[in-house]
Parts: structure tokens; sequence; C-alpha cells
């Protein structure tokens, strides 16, 4: 794709208790703490980041889009609206796998000590409803088999698993019950992400 500015640019979200941000460099302190916990790697792997690699991270992630324009990257920062505390980040990667279809590929991750409250379910539902209107005709997410927690934000957005096994993740989708090549996603795009720090969307993390 190379009408870069084609991609949608992630706009601020409120839900109940939830306020999401999109993403800016200097997030990377706070988020930091927050995701500095090997239990958040189990599921998907790698390990923490400090707060000066996440920033390095960042500032590749708020550009919006992939180098070659052919994703865009759209990446919030949860926040709790009552205390203003991160809770975690929710992430979403674009592609146009076939004319006529705008993709989004879901991640989310919340810290561990804010788990098991239903941040995970609101704020991907506020995402994934944002997404439908900016035109996005699939919703997916790579989980990891017997991830009980993803799993159910999954099916609050609406996803449901398919066939299709990518890295050792089960792809959901919100349209598994229509052809295959509907709901499978590559694996060349996703080690491109992993190679070039782009959102990192589509594996989801506890929740």
């Amino acid at each position: 794709m190379s009408d870069l500015a084609a991609w949608p640019a992630a706009a601020p979200l409120l839900t109940v208790r939830l306020r999401l941000e999109p993403l800016r460099v200097e997030h990377a302190r706070e988020t930091a703490p927050v995701l500095d916990d090997v239990r958040l790697h189990e599921w998907t792997g790698g390990e923490p980041r400090s707060a000066d690699e996440l920033a390095a991270r960042y500032r590749w992630q708020v550009a919006g889009h992939s180098p070659d324009g052919e994703q865009g990257w759209l990446n919030w920062i949860v926040r709790g609206r009552a205390d203003g505390r991160v809770r975690g980040t929710v992430q979403a990667t674009l592609t146009r796998p076939e004319p006529g279809l705008l993709r989004a590929a879901l991640a989310w991750v919340v810290g561990t000590e804010h788990q098991g409250h239903g941040y995970a379910q609101e704020a991907a539902r506020a995402m994934a409803g944002w997404l439908h209107e900016q035109g996005v005709g699939e919703l997916t997410a790579h989980i990891r088999a017997g991830h009980r927690r993803s799993s159910a934000v999954a099916r609050a957005v609406g996803l449901s698993p398919t066939s299709a096994v990518v890295d050792g993740e089960v792809v959901w989708s919100d349209r598994a019950g229509e052809p295959p090549q509907r709901s499978r996603c590559r694996a060349r795009g996703r080690a491109r992400r992993r190679a070039r720090g782009g959102s990192g969307a589509g594996s989801a993390a506890p929740s």
C-alpha cells in the first residue's frame, strides 16, 4: 500500500471506567513499571523492556504505519478515569489482505495488579467499536490455546477461534464462519512486524 494517509489515526476513547490515549513516546515512563513483569510474557514470549527500550519501540509505533506503508499501526495506553493510573495497552495492526477488506489484528495487555477487573474486555470493546466505525471489516487476534483470560476478551469483542494457527497461536476472527482465507493471517506478515518493531498487535497477553 503506497498511500500512507489512507490508514486511520488513533483517537482518544472513553469508557465508563477507562480512558484510551493514543500512544506517545513519553508514555514509556508510565508503562514500563506496569509491564515490568515476566508473568505477562508467559503466553507471548519475550521479556520485559526498560523505559528506554519501550521509548525506542514507541518511536516506531507512533508513526502510525510500517515504513513500507503496508500496515497501519494503532496503539493506545489504557488509563483509569478515576485515578489516572495506567492499566495496560491495546493495539491494532491494520492490513488490506484483499481488495475492499480492511482487517485489524488486535492485542491487549493489562498489568498483573490490575487483572481480574474486566479492564481488558472494556478497553478491547471500545477499540473494536471504534475500528468498525473506521470501516474495518474483520477483527482478528492470535491467542495461545488454553489462554482462558485472553479467550474471554476475544469472545467479548465478538471473535471466535478459527482453524488457522500462526506461530503456535490460534487465529480468532469475527468472521470465523466465513471461508478460511478470510480469517487466515499470514505468518510472513507477523514475522515482519516483529523484525521491524511494529505495533506488535495480534498476540494477546494476560488480561
